[in-house]
């Protein structure tokens, strides 16, 4: 893994926002996007030895993900937008990743100065300059911080909505394809928060129509 820097370029007093996503590969639930600003001195102040744990989330426990989230959000100027299955299915799941970061940006307090982007694929708006960046979230900082509030907003959320729908199990899988998710779309099948554009080959083509 490269070492997590806190900025890209290294241009003093440039707003870098980070930005990436949750949830791209789940049957279920909204994919969640982040945009982060870190402040110039996040590293030398407050915990720093959590925050020398900053990774892409994936890389993470799940403790470490909620205490990196608990001092990002208190020190960083962040945002966070929940895409919605209908307009995952309208747009495709890379292209609604795309529109949630670029809303999630729009919601920062300060209007960065240039954008990095976790991926290979981003749309210009807004004439904000980005450079996308493959890994990018377990190589700088601010992308790995959005790495880590997207993916916590978005377990919580599955969490929260699997009281609803208990049969499913998202506590557990958070809408992704497991076994058990399989076969509880085929005894009880499909919820309004089901994508309708995901079509696992295990399961009939008549749920998705």
């Amino acid at each position: 893994m490269k070492e997590i820097r806190l900025k890209e370029f290294l241009e003093k007093g440039r707003i870098e926002a980070g930005c990436d996503e949750a949830g791209r590969g789940p049957l279920a639930g909204p994919v969640f996007t982040a945009a982060v600003i870190l402040p110039e001195n996040f590293f030398g102040t407050g915990d720093t030895l959590a925050k020398a744990r900053l990774n892409d989330s994936k890389q993470m426990t799940e403790k470490a993900r909620n205490e990196l989230r608990t001092i990002i959000e208190a020190e960083a100027d962040w945002a966070v937008e929940a895409v919605s299955p209908e307009e995952i299915d309208s747009l495709n799941i890379l292209w609604a990743s795309v529109k949630g970061m670029q809303r999630a940006v729009m919601k920062l307090k300060r209007r960065p100065d240039f954008l990095l982007i976790d991926g290979n694929k981003f749309r210009p708006f807004g004439g904000f300059p980005y450079q996308t960046v493959v890994h990018g979230d377990a190589t700088f900082a601010s992308i790995a911080a959005a790495s880590v509030l997207a993916k916590t907003h978005r377990d919580a959320f599955m969490r929260k909505l699997a009281e609803t729908y208990p049969e499913y199990g998202w506590e557990r899988n958070f809408g992704y394809p497991t076994k058990e998710h399989l076969e509880a779309i085929k005894k009880f099948g499909l919820t309004p928060w089901h994508r309708r554009s995901f079509r696992p080959k295990s399961l009939e083509p008549s749920l998705f129509d």
